[in-house]
């Protein structure tokens, strides 16, 4: 098909998934079932894997032969919250406004799913000498939690892929690295007694405190570690606590206290690292709580741990994705995306999508057609370079 016609087309896929309402709190099997319904008609290779809950599941669907050195196309299905945000149209229900398409998820990432799956009739119609593997996760949104049981799969049993693209959105520029996301939640339960009495107790929400001192030290220290030449902005690793709660008056001490904390590691941090001094300070606290409190106890769970995606010195992906777009500017972003799995996996990556990340996540979010435009072009140039 002409790219005019994909391009059309593309429109129309889009605003069929953003009515699929995939916020990640949702279910996402009725997208998944759309997607797989779609794919198998055109003869490819489909197999999902389903979370514990039974109600999440990725997509990895095959078009082409069955040989090493495919091409990975990668989005994830789930979307953001609406919740609070003040749009102007139904975030379910795409509306075009000069020369824009808004809905929850045009932009990230439902508008490269859709030229990808605009694309496929062109994949499976074409003698391709290379498949092109399509890989859509769920739980991207909420620490990249989906994909790793999909990338599993996909290496171990069949013909491995050789790069991936992951579509999040840059514009349709390269994007060669990322950081990573490591989020810990702590929980503390302590032991109530009157406040003037803390020898009868333990109180949580104090005994929080030193936690939190050891993350904005070690936030501290990334930032001072950050080499001259680091490529991204800001150019160190940032480590945050975004949420935290607990007690329930000034004069009793705290029963239960919490906190979640985020860590966006570039490729030079060792996330993991701080975790593991995290727990070993919390297990130090708990014995010193547990001297008035036999009760007390101190849980450092991980919530996400998805790696920094490292740029590769002249990486297959990369070379791919600038013969594609003709796009040979060196950029990486602080954004985290699924790239740094399919890295760790022994895939070349890069991120290249349609759309701004400006837009994502805001109110009206939204996706230029001249981005869905030029995507569906960089498909049209995949299938001929596979075949080829």
């Amino acid at each position: 098909m002409t790219i005019e016609t994909a391009f059309r087309k593309a429109q129309n896929l889009l605003t069929e998934m953003v009515g699929f309402d995939t916020t990640s709190r949702n279910s996402n099997l009725a997208i998944i079932d759309y997607l797989e319904a779609r794919l198998t008609a055109l003869g490819a290779r489909c197999e999902r894997t389903v979370d514990a809950t039974g109600t999440k599941a990725n997509l990895h669907a095959v078009i082409g032969p069955d040989v090493e050195g495919g091409v990975v196309l990668s989005g994830h299905t789930d979307v953001v919250p609406v919740d609070g945000q003040d749009w102007s149209s139904d975030p379910f229900r795409v509306e075009e406004r000069g020369g824009r398409l808004y809905g929850r998820g045009t932009c990230d990432m439902k508008g490269f799913i859709a030229c990808a799956l605009a694309a496929s009739p062109d994949f499976a119609a074409a003698n391709l000498n290379r498949p092109v593997h399509f890989a859509f996760s769920h739980d991207e949104e909420v620490g990249c939690l989906g994909a790793p049981a999909m990338i599993a799969r996909m290496m171990e049993g069949h013909p491995k892929p050789a790069l991936a693209i992951i579509g999040e959105p840059t514009e349709m520029k390269v994007v060669t690295g990322h950081k990573g996301l490591y989020s810990l939640r702590v929980e503390i339960d302590g032991h109530e007694a009157h406040s003037s009495r803390v020898d009868d107790g333990a109180c949580a929400v104090t005994n929080a405190i030193p936690l939190l001192a050891f993350l904005h030290a070690k936030a501290a220290d990334w930032r001072a570690a950050a080499p001259a030449d680091s490529p991204f902005d800001p150019p160190f690793g940032t480590l945050t606590v975004g949420q935290m709660g607990g007690g329930t008056a000034t004069n009793i001490l705290a029963r239960h206290a919490w906190f979640e904390t985020l860590m966006r590691p570039a490729p030079w941090d060792d996330a993991r690292a701080v975790g593991a001094e995290l727990r070993a300070l919390a297990t130090e606290i708990e014995a010193q709580m547990r001297v008035h409190a036999p009760d007390a106890r101190i849980r450092v769970m991980t919530r996400s741990d998805a790696p920094p995606l490292v740029p590769e010195t002249d990486g297959a992906a990369e070379q791919l994705a600038r013969a594609l777009t003709g796009d040979n500017a060196t950029r990486t972003v602080s954004f985290g995306s699924e790239a740094g799995q399919f890295q760790s996996a022994g895939l070349s990556v890069v991120v290249c999508g349609p759309g701004s990340i400006e837009q994502a996540h805001k109110p009206d979010e939204f996706i230029a057609l001249s981005e869905l435009e030029a995507c569906c072009a960089f498909m049209d140039r995949l299938r001929d370079h596979l075949a080829g």
